[in-house]
């Protein structure tokens, strides 16, 4: 006894779907590059009055 296979419409739709791998896709076409954020030269400048934060005071953190 031989067993044939015959294919239905609903096998035939899942080939036509899921037979084939996707394209491959490059490694560059996955990733873009960009600053994290832009460039901001007042971020950089000296601000006389906020400099004071940026200094480590034992005292200070005390609270003398």
């Amino acid at each position: 006894m031989e067993i044939q296979s015959t294919p239905d419409s609903a096998a035939a739709a899942r080939h036509a779907r899921f037979g084939t791998l996707p394209e491959r896709i490059r490694y560059e076409d996955m990733t873009e590059e960009k600053a994290a954020t832009p460039h901001d030269p007042a971020r950089e400048a000296y601000n006389p009055e906020g400099a004071w934060m940026s200094f480590s005071c034992l005292a200070a953190d005390l609270g003398l």
